[in-house]
């Protein structure tokens, strides 16, 4: 599971993933585009925890009038933690089937 291969490509799916967001600092409407939807999972797991009952994930208890509420530093340390998880997942899935297929 934390074989130096599955961290090589947990470290290049981070690094995609980080690249991915890249033209969000010049393009303003990117983030709204399908890709930056998709891309935005983590962040959303947040605002759907709250939504079903895991307290003091975002600002002010999630009353925010008509805005959406920042989330909290434990809301973004969860949605960086589902991030992680996520990639580290599917690093070992990509890593452990790239071995059996080198195996065999």
């Amino acid at each position: 599971m934390l074989k130096p291969r599955t961290l090589k490509v947990l470290v290049a799916l981070l690094l995609a993933y980080g690249l991915l967001w890249l033209p969000a600092a010049w393009i303003s409407s990117y983030p709204s585009s399908p890709l930056g939807l998709l891309l935005a999972v983590p962040l959303f797991s947040v605002y759907a925890l709250h939504q079903f009952g895991v307290p003091r994930l975002l600002e002010h208890n999630g009353m925010c009038g008509w805005g959406w509420c920042a989330p909290t530093t434990l809301g973004w340390l969860l949605g960086a933690s589902v991030l992680v998880i996520g990639a580290w997942v599917i690093a070992w899935a990509i890593a452990s089937w790239r071995q059996a297929k080198v195996g065999t």
